[in-house]
């Protein structure tokens, strides 16, 4: 990074951004984050930003509302501080599944979260494997969309998988799925389920092979692991040998055990909520440094994926 470049990170995964501070070579910028005794949220910029181009990481992850708010104050806080540019890196990014209105009365809230960020202060936003790329469009700053996916083909092969195949849990996965399929040279197959209620998923059928098969599932989030375990269920039903599935934001509220999943592929998008032998991680962080450089020197991020 050139010497006009600093970055700084706000509280929600000072482990993710340590790791990308390593991988640029910096150290993070000096920031004070405090809470008040009522809640509400303190910051301030401990160094000049003056003229300074500035990298703010946050992953809000598990407390969505909090650890945003903390970021819109970072922005506001960078900008009131005249920094030349402000790009938000958001590996997750929360409220993206509220992308539309599905009923009636009903917010758009992914929309909401854009409109607040770049009102913030927001020059540009790095964020990863959206849970629909429309959110995109929410923007009239420019978005850079990274994918994971490449990082997780390289482990899946070094797994040396034999009669594998990849399956989309749900319809709404097939396009990620279909990337992986292709990526890996395999077949896909897709479960066709119908989710009840935000907690609840009611499958149908799978369409498509997974008999005596090591079946690959693909998505983007896992929050209770409901439609993961469903698919895991429905594809061993099925015949599969094994299961083993691909998730970028491995979220794992409460008590989900992911029962049927043989071996969960995650990223460090969010911190850890727990861990297990089932569980191997791939770092984003070389990926989010590489892009943060990218932007820096006006290079290309689409050609990280290439």
């Amino acid at each position: 990074m050139t010497r006009s470049t600093m970055l700084f990170a706000g509280s929600s995964h000072p482990e993710l951004a340590k790791d990308v501070a390593s991988s640029l070579g910096v150290d993070l910028g000096k920031v004070l984050i405090e809470s008040f005794p009522d809640g509400e949220i303190g910051v301030q910029i401990l160094e000049n930003v003056r003229g300074k181009d500035a990298f703010v990481l946050q992953s809000p992850a598990r407390r969505p509302n909090h650890y945003l708010m903390e970021l819109f104050i970072l922005v506001d806080a960078l900008k009131r501080a005249s920094a030349r540019s402000i790009v938000a890196v958001i590996p997750y990014f929360a409220y993206a599944r509220q992308d539309r209105k599905e009923k009636g009365r009903v917010p758009i809230t992914a929309r909401l979260v854009a409109n607040l960020l770049e009102k913030a202060g927001a020059t540009r936003v790095l964020t990863m494997d959206l849970h629909t790329e429309q959110v995109q469009g929410f923007f009239d700053i420019p978005v850079d969309h990274l994918h994971a996916r490449l990082l997780f083909v390289k482990a899946l092969k070094e797994k040396k998988l034999k009669d594998a195949v990849v399956v989309s849990p749900d319809v709404g996965s097939n396009k990620m799925a279909r990337k992986f399929a292709e990526d890996l040279k395999l077949d896909l197959a897709i479960v066709d389920k119908r989710r009840v209620n935000g907690r609840s998923v009611e499958v149908n059928a799978i369409i498509g092979d997974v008999k005596g098969k090591q079946v690959i599932l693909v998505d983007d989030i896992c929050s209770t692991g409901g439609t993961l375990e469903t698919a895991a269920k429905i594809c061993k039903q099925e015949g599969a040998k094994s299961v083993f599935a691909v998730v970028t934001h491995a979220l794992l509220m409460g008590s989900s055990k992911l029962k049927g999943i043989d071996q969960l592929f995650i990223t460090d998008s969010v911190p850890a909520s727990r861990q297990a032998k089932e569980l191997q991680v791939v770092t984003i962080a070389p990926l989010l440094a590489k892009a943060i450089e990218n932007v820096t020197a006006d290079k290309s991020i689409s050609s990280l994926f290439k």
